[in-house]
């Protein structure tokens, strides 16, 4: 397929989505991207703003087989990967798989579980793999985590780790909508809830072509450097106590392909890379304890290097 099919069957993803989450296009398309970028996603904001309904509409649309772990501090790793259970009859051990052999998983509320419970997704969302009793099953393609949390209600919640936040391509929140979005929401769920009813427009095989179609869209070189630049300059920062790894470089080069193919381009510009580096670089820096408490975050730190790293001009 050409660029402009493969981007018009993702805005048709995009549409399908939409019909559940009411004016926020822009995350909607960010949402798209971590999936064709291949990676996994995290969804921070506040409760009540559509985090869980996002990830369900998004799973609906893409045709492929998904299942829902809500996470409570009670969780056990073999509730998300699985376990052995013998078999009287076989007088043998036989695994029994988790929810996350899935094409897409959502965790919600993921800070819930204890961070032992958490860790079993770490070799699943690297490795593709989850690993039992010595014995390894691989997970299905696509395969794509949808974390959830929300970030305020900490009591009772265990923050994910700086090593298992690295695992995620991309970190975005919903925000509040505007004053006609929200009536259009009141509206449109005054008997049934638009989620419920979304049907897949894409195939899981549709899936895997564009996640390939992403990789070939083309990044000039300074581009690469733009890219190695900005995440270099996060290391530097008086703000910053740990910057971004390499992983991290990785991240905005598929998000920035991804994005480029959402708009039918075959090559990436500056602007694709502006627009996706908050997302893909905020959630890997650690910002020193003295200037966290005067309320700087991640984000700023990203904004602030944009400002500073020049913008590659020419062919």
């Amino acid at each position: 397929m050409s660029t402009d099919a493969l981007a018009d069957k993702a805005r048709q993803v995009v549409a399908s989505v939409e019909k559940a989450i009411v004016g926020k296009r822009a995350t909607v398309e960010e949402a798209l991207a971590a999936l064709l970028a291949d990676g996994h996603l995290l969804i921070e904001d506040i409760p009540g703003v559509g985090k869980t309904t996002l990830a369900k509409a998004l799973a609906r649309s893409l045709g492929c087989e998904f299942r829902r772990i809500q996470f409570t501090p009670d969780l056990l790793p073999s509730d998300v990967s699985g376990t052995s259970v013998f078999n009287q009859k076989k007088v043998e051990f036989e695994f029994r798989p988790g929810p996350v052999f899935a094409n897409v998983v959502l965790a919600d509320e993921i800070n819930r579980a204890t961070p032992k419970t958490q860790s079993a997704l770490l070799e699943c969302m690297e490795e593709r793999q989850v690993t039992v009793d010595g014995e390894t099953y691989h997970l299905p393609t696509p395969f794509f985590v949808i974390a959830t949390q929300n970030n305020i209600e900490l009591s009772g919640t265990y923050p994910l780790p700086e090593a298992q936040l690295d695992r995620f391509i991309a970190r975005i929140s919903v925000g509040y909508p505007g004053r006609e979005d929200e009536l259009r929401i009141m509206t449109s769920q005054t008997h049934a809830r638009p989620v419920d009813s979304i049907v897949p427009v894409m195939s899981a095989s549709e899936v895997v072509a564009l996640q390939s179609a992403v990789r070939d869209v083309k990044v000039a070189e300074c581009l690469q450097q733009y890219i190695v630049d900005i995440v270099s300059a996060t290391r530097s920062l008086p703000t910053v106590a740990l910057g971004a790894s390499p992983r991290g470089s990785l991240a905005l080069l598929y998000l920035s392909q991804a994005r480029a193919l959402l708009a039918g381009r075959p090559y990436v510009t500056p602007d694709d890379i502006k627009a996706c580096a908050v997302s893909a670089l905020a959630h890997r820096i650690i910002v020193r304890p003295e200037y966290r408490v005067k309320g700087t975050q991640g984000r700023h730190c990203v904004e602030d290097v944009l400002t500073r790293v020049p913008v590659p001009v020419g062919p």
